[in-house]
């Protein structure tokens, strides 16, 4: 048990007292080892994917733990997990914390995971230290923020922002199986008989605070040495789908002038992906192109048709926006170019970029502080629901290093003493939140 200086139980709600507090890093670490079996391959992958059985396996077990760390527990239309302490002013809002247990394929048992098991010892940390709080704690398991199934990220956070759109289009959406959003959702226990998911959404603050706990998934904080990130700003991605055709023929008997090579036109936008985001003049300025398929796919044909899909990233949206009309242009002028077809050039999503709050900074970089642990701020790269319960709640993330900044793979892994070191932040962070 590692302990730590903590704050009140029976003072006034805003003097702070030294009171002993202890973090069960053991215990902790033994839950996630534990979670980590629910899974689809073997360890040390895990593989959890929305509503499948072993989502529903892990689901129960984090309901479990918030049961027995006293919490009531609801769940919402599409499994978005709650698990509440009480405060002595109840009719407050409350100071919300936690992540997701999804796992893309063959990834590993930290991301999103450490900030849901992690927010449950915090809370079970302060109960041990006698500390009341004045506002409410909740903790949230969030659906889905892996976009795994149905190619939605954030899906559940997105919801409870209010994502309307977003709830009318899940009455169409079916995974690559063909099995409907909603159809999945009821074989997993919810959305029972109601197709309209507008029950999810809360409205605008809702919360007090909404604080994420987090591996950073970089290697900055490791290679640094520091064993804080304190996140001020969450860059957001768009998502591009790209669609070329040509001409196909045999690799041998069409000359190159003759071609209209669907491949070379997409292996050119690539490039200019590339080129467009350098341009940007800024690091935080990224592009990838993730995914490039051509067709017919064989080593003696012609590319008759390319498909690209792109992801770009900043925390500026206007200099990420301008980087994709410069993807558009290129698109146009290169189809032009090599006697191609744009057959497509859609943006999947544009989420904006969203700012930490300066309260909840300061409130978290006064517990590194009260703590004797050293700190850095810094831009998370990674998106994560905290981007979408910036909508509905003063919002701010906490960092804690990972080997090597591995994450999304078997090899993702994060001290004891690192996550220890992130929950006692966490709960300190929370009860100074709590008692304004």
């Amino acid at each position: 048990m590692q302990d730590f200086s903590g704050y009140p139980i029976d003072e006034p709600p805003h003097s702070f007292i030294s009171n002993s507090l202890s973090v069960d890093a053991q215990t902790l670490q033994k839950q996630i080892d534990e979670l980590s079996t629910f899974s689809d391959t073997p360890a040390p992958s895990v593989t959890r994917i929305l509503y499948s059985d072993k989502d529903v396996l892990a689901r129960r077990y984090i309901k479990n733990l918030m049961g027995l760390a006293g919490l009531s527990v609801r769940e919402d239309a599409v499994g978005n997990i709650f698990g509440r302490w009480e405060g002595y002013e109840p009719e407050l809002a409350a100071v919300a914390t936690g992540s997701h247990i999804d796992a893309i394929p063959y990834s590993g048992k930290y991301d999103g995971v450490v900030g849901v098991l992690g927010a449950i010892e915090a809370i079970n940390a302060l109960k041990r230290s006698g500390f009341k709080p004045k506002r409410s704690l909740e903790i949230i398991s969030f659906t889905s923020e892996e976009p795994t199934r149905f190619g939605i990220s954030c899906l559940g956070s997105r919801l409870l922002a209010g994502g309307e759109e977003l709830a009318k289009a899940l009455k169409t959406t079916a995974d690559g199986q063909n099995m409907s959003f909603l159809d999945a959702a009821r074989y997993a226990g919810y959305a029972k008989d109601q197709d309209d998911l507008s029950s999810v959404f809360l409205k605008k603050d809702h919360y007090f605070g909404f604080i994420e706990l987090h591996i950073e998934q970089g290697p900055i904080l490791e290679e640094e040495g520091v064993s804080i990130g304190i996140v001020t700003a969450i860059a957001a991605p768009a998502s591009i789908k790209v669609d070329f055709e040509g001409n196909g023929g045999h690799a041998g008997a069409v000359l190159m002038p003759n071609r209209n090579d669907a491949g070379l036109a997409a292996a050119e936008l690539a490039l200019a992906v590339e080129k467009h985001v350098l341009e940007s003049g800024s690091i935080d300025t990224v592009g990838t192109v993730g995914i490039l398929e051509l067709h017919p796919g064989a080593i003696n044909s012609i590319p008759s048709k390319s498909h690209l899909e792109i992801d770009t990233r900043d925390i500026d949206e206007k200099r990420r926006n301008v980087v994709i009309e410069k993807i558009h242009e290129s698109a146009i002028a290169i189809a032009r170019k090599r006697k191609a077809i744009l057959s497509e050039f859609k943006i999947i999503n544009q989420d904006p970029p969203a700012l930490s709050e300066k309260s909840i900074i300061e409130a978290i970089e006064a517990a590194s502080k009260e703590l004797n642990l050293t700190h850095k701020f810094m831009i998370s790269r990674a998106y994560h629901d905290s981007l979408f319960m910036a909508r509905i709640s003063p919002m701010g993330m906490i960092f804690i290093p990972c080997y090597k900044g591995y994450s999304h793979r078997p090899e993702e892994y994060a001290s004891t003493q690192d996550m220890a070191n992130g929950v006692k932040v966490l709960a300190l962070t929370m009860a100074k939140l709590s008692l304004q």
